[in-house]
C-alpha cells in the first residue's frame, strides 16, 4: 500500500475513532500519580485530638517495647527477620506512626443527636486545623461521614458542611483531605456526592475540584447491580473525576451476604471476589484501592498480643500480594505489624525489582525480558517502597542509576 493510501486511510480512522479515544483518554487516564498511604487510621471523631498521631505512635512504641521478644518471633515466623526490619519498623513509628487519618462520623462514631454532632463536627474541624498548623497531622486525612441513604442523609450533610466551614475559616489547607463516603448503594449516590462536592465548593469560595471523596464499597449492591453489570465500575465513572479509592467494608459487605461473624474476614471467598471485581473497575482509572480491617486486635496479654500480631501481619501481607497496597487500622497496637509486613514485603523484593529495572534501562541483556508495562510496575514497587520507609533515595540512585523523580 502507498504511503498517500496509508495516510488517507489513517485519516478515515481519525474521525472514526475520534469520540473512542476520547472516552478512553477520559475514562482511562492511567495511574494517580503521588504517594498512596499504606493505611488508614479510623478514629471516633470525639476522640479525635491534635496530637493524636504522635500518641498513637507512642503507644506503638511501647508495646513494641514490652513484647519485644513476641514481636521478633512473629516477624521471625513471615520470614521477616532482622534488626535493619525493627529498626525501620521503630523508625516509622516515631517519624510517622499515621500516614492516613479519618476521623469517623459514621459506624465508629454513631448516633449521638444532632447537639452532640454538631459539636464534635466543630471540635474535629478545629483540631485538625491545628493539627495541620503545628505540623502534627498525618500527610493524608479526612472524616467518614454518614451515608446519604434517606435515614441518614441529612445529618451526612450538616456533618459534612459543618466539618468543611469551620476547617476552611481557620485557614487550613485541604491538599491531601478526602472524604469518605460510606454504604453506597447506588451510582445515583455517587452522582449526588458529585454535586454535593459542587455546592460546598461555591459556598466555601474553594477551587472547583478541591474535594475529593472514596467510595466505601460495603453492600453487595455496590459490586452487582439489579441488571446483573458491575455496578462499582459505573460508580467510579459517575465521580466526575472526583473519586480518588475503593475501600473494602469488610464486617458490612460481610454481614450483607449472610456470613456468619465467627467466619466474617478479609479472608473469606466473598471478600476476595468482592476486591478482584474493585480492582478491575479500577484498573487504569486512577482510583486507588484499599482492603478492609481485622477486629481481632493486639491486646491483653502475651499470647493474645501475639496471636492478634500474626493475624494482622498475615492479613497485611496477604493483601499486598494481591496487590492491595492500602488496608485499615483500628489500634495504635496494630502499627508495628502493619509496618513490618510492608516493609518486609517490599525489602523482600527491592533488590530483584532494582535490578530488572537497571537492566531495562540500560538494556542489558538478561534472563527476563521486561516489557514496558512491566517496567512500570517494577518503578512503582520501588516508589511505593521508598514512601513506606522500606529504602531511601540514596539506596535508590545507588541500585538503579535512577533518581526517584526519574
Amino acid at each position: 500500500m502507498m504511503d498517500v493510501e496509508i495516510d488517507r486511510l489513517a485519516e478515515e480512522l481519525d474521525s472514526r475513532l475520534h469520540r473512542a479515544d476520547e472516552q478512553l483518554e477520559r475514562q482511562f487516564p492511567g495511574e494517580r500519580p503521588g504517594r498512596q498511604p499504606v493505611h488508614t487510621v479510623y478514629v471516633p471523631a470525639d476522640r479525635f485530638r491534635a496530637g493524636l498521631s504522635q500518641s498513637w505512635g507512642a503507644h506503638a512504641r511501647a508495646v513494641l517495647d514490652e513484647h519485644s521478644d513476641v514481636f521478633t518471633d512473629v516477624v521471625a515466623g513471615f520470614g521477616l527477620a532482622g534488626e535493619d526490619l525493627v529498626g525501620r519498623v521503630r523508625t516509622k513509628l516515631a517519624s510517622e506512626p499515621i500516614e492516613d487519618l479519618r476521623i469517623d462520623f459514621e459506624d465508629g462514631y454513631g448516633n449521638r443527636g444532632d447537639d452532640a454532632e454538631d459539636k464534635d463536627a466543630v471540635a474535629a474541624a478545629r483540631a485538625l486545623a491545628g493539627a495541620l498548623r503545628d505540623g502534627g497531622a498525618p500527610p493524608f486525612h479526612g472524616i467518614r461521614m454518614k451515608c446519604l441513604e434517606a435515614p441518614t442523609r441529612r445529618r451526612a450533610l450538616r456533618t459534612l458542611s459543618t466539618f468543611l466551614g469551620e476547617l476552611v475559616s481557620a485557614g487550613a489547607s485541604l491538599d491531601g483531605f478526602v472524604i469518605t463516603l460510606p454504604k453506597v448503594t447506588s451510582v445515583d449516590q455517587v452522582e449526588s456526592m458529585v454535586f454535593v462536592c459542587g455546592q460546598l465548593e461555591q459556598s466555601l469560595a474553594l477551587g472547583a475540584g478541591a474535594l475529593a471523596f472514596e467510595i466505601q464499597v460495603e453492600t453487595p449492591q455496590s459490586i452487582l447491580g439489579p441488571d446483573g453489570t458491575a455496578l462499582v465500575a459505573r460508580m467510579v465513572h459517575a465521580s466526575d473525576g472526583r473519586c480518588t479509592a475503593l475501600h473494602y467494608g469488610t464486617y458490612d459487605y460481610s454481614a450483607f451476604c449472610g456470613i456468619a461473624a465467627e467466619f466474617q474476614s478479609m479472608a473469606h471467598p466473598v471478600a476476595d471476589y468482592a476486591k478482584l471485581v474493585m480492582q478491575a473497575a479500577a484498573a487504569g482509572t486512577g482510583v486507588r484501592l484499599s482492603d478492609g480491617s481485622t477486629n481481632i486486635l493486639p491486646v491483653g496479654d502475651a499470647d493474645s498480643i501475639r496471636s492478634g500480631w500474626q493475624l494482622h501481619l498475615g492479613f497485611v501481607r496477604r493483601s499486598l500480594e494481591r496487590g492491595y497496597y492500602q488496608g485499615w487500622d483500628l489500634h495504635p497496637a496494630q502499627l508495628p505489624t502493619r509496618y513490618a509486613a510492608t516493609i518486609g514485603f517490599y525489602r523482600a523484593g527491592l533488590d530483584r525489582a532494582e535490578a530488572r529495572l537497571r537492566n531495562y534501562v540500560t538494556k542489558t541483556e538478561s534472563a527476563i525480558l521486561d516489557e514496558p508495562a512491566t517496567a512500570r510496575a517494577l518503578a512503582d514497587f520501588i516508589l511505593r517502597a521508598l514512601h513506606c520507609g522500606a529504602t531511601t533515595a540514596p539506596e535508590i540512585q545507588a541500585a538503579t542509576s535512577l533518581g526517584p523523580e526519574a
